[in-house]
């Protein structure tokens, strides 16, 4: 512990005087203009700020401005520069940038006189000025390369027919820079189109003679940032909307802040391009590079175009030059909803494949239910058969045997003498038995197949089993029946009669009564079989695994297309409910069981 704060007491203040001693660099900006007399000027020093933000000096930004608009004459503008020049006698800075024609001609001016040694950084200004630098200076920068020419092709190829150009511009030192830059660079077109310079107007003047151009006529605006009346505007923010709410032709700019006001737009000088440039060239001074180690570049500037003012004027979005930036573009129907469309489409596929999906379960399912039902009916009509057989083999074999021993048994007891001899008393004994033995057989062959049903009908036959119940097991059964066709077809009428036997076997078995009710009905196309009785019951809906005397019963409803229900509550007794169609359709089971016999 003592040393990890020995350790930790060293460490934090050589960090803090490491913070301390953080070399501070001066960078002192000169501006033609005030950032709220210029947008261009306010992008141009943000970008320079944030570009500096990043330094690993300590930067002391100084920004000072010339007002080159509101004082133009020559008294006022050396004034500007002498207090300049004192007020930073005593605190030099390491580097200066220049924004603007005004505040470079400044420092070439007054550079080695007053800031000996000190790089120069220039941006915001045209190449024109390129002829005033000295080879040997400490200067470096960017030139803004307005070129007019590029937008008034771009304008013609989004309206072909014009006619008229109408160049539009202001009375101050900047504006008429950017005037005389604007002729030569459409001087070669003066053959072709009409040429006309509005710029040594009053403001009103200007905005009526706006309202007046004849057709096929476009508009290219400069700079107006002073008019002939000595009004000043913020160029931008001011002059650019005014012209653009009375021209009744469409207006191109010089500048990518005049984008976005009304106009139509152009190939502009970026000015946050500008301030990029610049602040990386400062960056690399302030880290010890030299000014002439660092080569002058020229801008890039780009094709830029307001939508809105392309769509109020006609304008083919398609016929501007490759690479143009579009700016606020409406989105379409398709674009403004189309997150929607693709998640509702999504939605859809992802249904359609559930879907899909739960078809093709159900129809598995319905293949493994018809297989069930199938299965059932064999083994139901297997088990008839095999009934059948046993019944008859009980019937005509074992019965006509055991009445021919009954018969032999009874004749040697008629041979022997009449007395109590204790031979025919066993002869007689064993005559009873072989009887009782032959109504056993005849019994439970009625149960395996009850010929009243096939003879007699549905009705007669569970009439029979009732009253067969009562004499033999002791249950009172009160059957009824209700509007039964004479005639049911005997699978129906077979499927019926053997669920009540079943229940009726259950009921002797396991309610602990002696009554019960059946009735059957019918009831449109159906007949329906109920099953009651009043013993103990039992919870029917906790029953989780069913004998094989409730699923067989299931089974026999089923393969008919029928329903089998049961219901029971302890104390409450029995409840069952039958419904088999009484003439149940051909399917494609049926049509397969008649292909497999």
């Amino acid at each position: 512990m003592l040393a990890l704060v020995a350790i930790a007491s060293f460490l934090l203040p050589q960090s803090i005087r490491s913070q301390q001693v953080q070399a501070v660099r001066r960078v002192l900006i000169f501006n033609d203009f005030s950032q709220i007399a210029s947008p261009g000027v306010s992008i141009l020093d943000q970008e320079i700020a944030d570009g500096l933000a990043v330094s690993p000096y300590q930067v002391e930004l100084y920004s000072e401005n010339l007002e080159a608009t509101l004082f133009p004459d020559k008294v006022s503008q050396r004034e500007f520069r002498e207090w300049y020049i004192r007020k930073y006698t005593e605190r030099k800075p390491d580097l200066i940038i220049t924004v603007g024609p005004s505040s470079l001609k400044f420092m070439v001016d007054y550079h080695e006189k007053s800031f000996p040694d000190v790089p120069v950084i220039f941006c915001g200004t045209t190449e024109e000025m390129a002829d005033q630098m000295k080879p040997d200076s400490h200067f470096t920068g960017v030139w803004g390369v307005a070129q007019p020419e590029k937008t008034l092709l771009a304008a013609l190829h989004l309206q072909p027919d014009t006619k008229h150009v109408v160049v539009v511009g202001g009375s101050g030192e900047f504006d008429r820079s950017l005037e005389a830059l604007t002729r030569e660079s459409l001087r070669k077109y003066e053959s072709r189109l009409d040429f006309t310079y509005l710029t040594g107007l009053a403001m009103d003047a200007l905005l009526e003679r706006l309202r007046r151009l004849p057709s096929k006529t476009i508009i290219y605006h400069t700079s107006l940032m002073e008019d002939a009346a000595g009004a000043h505007f913020i160029d931008a923010s001011q002059s650019v909307p005014m012209i653009v709410d009375a021209a009744n032709a469409p207006v191109f700019v010089m500048d990518d802040v005049d984008v976005g006001k009304g106009t139509v737009g152009g190939y502009v000088v970026s000015w946050a391009a500008d301030g990029k440039v610049a602040a990386s060239m400062a960056a690399k001074i302030l880290g010890g590079m030299k000014p002439e180690q660092i080569p002058i570049v020229r801008n890039s500037n780009v094709y830029m175009f307001d939508w809105r003012a392309l769509d109020r004027w006609g304008f083919k979005e398609s016929d501007l030059p490759a690479g143009s930036i579009v700016v606020f573009r409406e989105m379409s129907v398709w674009e403004r909803t189309k997150n929607f469309w693709i998640s509702g489409l999504v939605v859809i596929l992802l249904l359609m494949l559930l879907a899909t999906y739960l078809h093709y379960s159900r129809l598995e399912l319905k293949k493994a239910h018809d297989a069930e039902v199938r299965l059932s009916r064999h083994l139901i009509s297997a088990q008839e058969k095999e009934r059948s057989r046993l019944a008859s083999e009980l019937h005509d074999d074992f019965s006509q045997r055991l009445a021919a021993l009954a018969f032999g048994l009874q004749n040697t007891a008629d041979t022997l003498p009449d007395s109590r001899d204790p031979l025919k008393q066993t002869l007689d004994e064993f005559r009873q038995s072989v009887g009782e033995l032959g109504d056993d057989l005849h019994t439970l062959s009625h149960r395996l197949h009850s010929s009243t049903l096939d003879t007699l009908g549905l009705v007669t036959g569970l009439k029979s089993l009732c009253r067969e119940l009562g004499a033999k097991q002791g249950i009172e059964v009160d059957f009824t029946s209700e509007d039964v066709p004479r005639s049911v077809r005997p699978d129906v009428a077979l499927c019926l009669f053997r669920i009540a036997q079943e229940g009726l076997q259950n009921l002797k078995k396991h309610s602990g009564t002696k009554k019960a009710q059946l009735s059957v009905r019918h009831w449109g196309n159906r007949l329906i079989l109920s099953l009651y009785d009043a013993g103990t019951g039992f919870d029917s809906d906790k029953l989780e695994k069913p004998g094989l005397g409730i699923l067989s019963m299931q089974g026999r409803a089923r393969a008919l297309g029928g329903e089998f229900e049961m219901h029971s509550k302890p104390g409450k007794g029995t409840r069952i409910d039958v419904w088999v169609p009484l003439e149940p359709a051909v399917d494609q089971l049926e049509v397969a069981d008649r292909s497999d016999v």
